[in-house]
């Protein structure tokens, strides 16, 4: 497993990270699947919005916070923003349709995997945000080989070396 950790010190260091999560990102060949993990406030859909931003989305991006799914498309790349907090049960993932989206050039990324159990694919990357201090902690994990090549990528990336704290 491939890890790293970057001291977000404001809400630009968290957009940095977006933005870096969109250049680095290694071809779609199969579905890719990014976790967000972190308290209400943390900056999960912050960097949802940079890493969008960056990919080349225009227009509004919403917070899926009460839609629980919203769906851009770039190129040819299908970005699915996912927000589970408002899940009472893990069962009532089955009825957003996830499993539509797996397939080749779709990038789901979800916040609040936690809460929607085995209805939720599995994570080629884990993102988990913590408080610190006035900033934020933001551990990442590569948890499949795109996971690592991520990760890889995402260590290489310039833009992010003053925030990068770790890699291992």
């Amino acid at each position: 497993m491939v890890r790293m950790e970057l001291k977000l010190k404001d809400s630009a260091a968290t957009e940095a990270l977006g933005a870096s999560l969109a250049r680095t990102l290694p071809p779609l060949m199969a579905v890719a699947v990014l976790y967000m993990v972190g308290e209400l406030g943390a900056g999960k859909t912050a960097i949802v919005r940079a890493l969008l931003r960056a990919a080349g989305v225009r227009g509004t991006i919403r917070s899926p916070t009460y839609s629980l799914v919203e769906v851009y498309t770039q190129d040819a790349v299908h970005f699915v923003h996912v927000d589970l907090y408002r899940m009472a049960t893990p069962a009532e993932v089955d009825d957003l349709g996830l499993r539509d989206f797996g397939q080749p050039g779709h990038l789901i990324l979800i916040e609040w995997p936690e809460r929607g159990g085995a209805g939720v694919p599995p994570a080629d990357v884990q993102l988990r945000l913590t408080y610190e201090g006035n900033g934020r902690r933001a551990c990442l994990s590569g948890k499949t080989a795109l996971g690592r090549q991520w990760l890889e990528n995402l260590a290489h990336d310039k833009s992010l070396n003053c925030y990068l704290s770790n890699l291992t």
